[in-house]
């Protein structure tokens, strides 16, 4: 039985006493204890292959922050190397793949499903640790990089302004597209469900880079498949946060995801005047809000939980900046665990 349930009935649409409150990206730099185990490592995939480490930092927001639900430590990219694709992860350059998809033949190569999946044993075995460790003091959030995000990475082989090549590839090779987009959606599935049997709670899907396409290329390239992730997961809740696509909002509503994740584009009063009072959503919060005065931190958090009212998940519109002052991370948190519905 998990003592703060908080963040599952509010899932669940019963009646709260408050938003429940977590961050993306909570587990990181903002942490000195985070700064000082990364200190000691080779580098940020050492941190996220060694379980005890990788549940150890999950753990620490949680403590230190008193948030109400902690998100296991690991990174979108997994998925990739685990299909035959490994990654580097560059200090203040980000990931870097020496080789990247541009054939069928390298489509044809990557392994999926459950037989990639099951090479990610160090995630799962975190996840482990983190359940024990935790003891049911709040829900533990499993996810994954969605398809299209993840084929971004794949086919330019590095983060981008604009990841041309991988739109690209969706023009010139729509068919090839499809497959390596149905492959990394059998995976992502697998990976899923060996999370929700280590014992995670809740999963998030996050498509990053959504914001990258237009209405009709994510209804063609994106949707059909994060539709096959959602209703392949029914034991738990499933989050489903397209960051950038409010292009697609009504596509993104009718997936029957159990929560509704926005970036801090969205306006919350337009968002409920469209799509109504009942559906749980997640957000909105500017990250950059969170360089601003203790008042205005406020302020806006205020506005924000009596913009969506209830069914609300407070937490950012993306994830927390590396270099945010601690202190009003903490404030945040205070505020909006100390705030009572009417």
């Amino acid at each position: 039985m998990i003592q703060n349930d908080l963040l599952l009935r509010t899932i669940r649409k019963e009646k709260v006493e408050r938003p429940p409150i977590w961050l993306m990206r909570q587990a990181g730099r903002i942490l000195p204890e985070y700064r000082a185990i990364r200190s000691s490592l080779s580098g940020f995939v050492e941190l996220v292959t060694t379980p005890h480490l990788a549940a150890e930092v999950t753990i620490q927001p949680v403590d230190r922050l008193g948030v109400d639900a902690a998100i296991i430590f690991s990174d979108i990219l997994v998925i990739p190397e685990c299909m035959g694709l490994p990654y580097e992860l560059i200090e203040k350059k980000g990931p870097y793949f020496p080789r990247t998809i541009s054939s069928a033949a390298d489509i044809s190569a990557l392994e999926q499903g459950e037989v990639a999946a099951e090479k990610l044993d160090y995630v799962f075995k975190a996840i482990e640790i983190t359940k024990k460790s935790l003891n049911d003091r709040v829900p533990l959030i499993g996810f994954s990089g969605a398809p299209w995000t993840l084929l971004c990475y794949m086919i330019e082989g590095q983060g981008s302004k604009t990841f041309s090549k991988a739109k690209g590839f969706l023009y010139k090779e729509t068919k090839l597209a499809h497959q390596l987009l149905q492959k990394l959606t059998d995976t992502i599935i697998a990976y899923l469900k060996l999370k929700i049997k280590a014992g995670v709670d809740v999963v998030q899907v996050f498509d990053s880079w959504a914001g990258m396409l237009d209405k009709q290329l994510y209804r063609t390239f994106c949707i059909p498949y994060l539709k096959q992730i959602v209703d392949a997961i029914q034991d738990v809740p499933v989050i489903a946060f397209s960051k950038g696509a409010f292009f697609s909002l009504e596509d993104i509503t009718e997936l029957d995801a159990d929560v509704i994740g926005l970036d801090w584009t969205i306006d919350p009063s337009e968002f409920r005047s469209r799509f109504g009072k009942e559906c749980v959503v997640q957000g909105n919060l500017d990250p950059c809000a969170l360089y601003g005065s203790k008042h205005n931190i406020e302020a806006k958090a205020e506005n924000l939980i009596k913009s969506f009212e209830a069914h609300h998940i407070f937490n950012l519109g993306h994830g927390v900046y590396p270099d945010t002052p601690l202190d009003n991370v903490k404030h945040l948190v205070n505020f909006v665990k100390q705030y009572k519905y009417q």
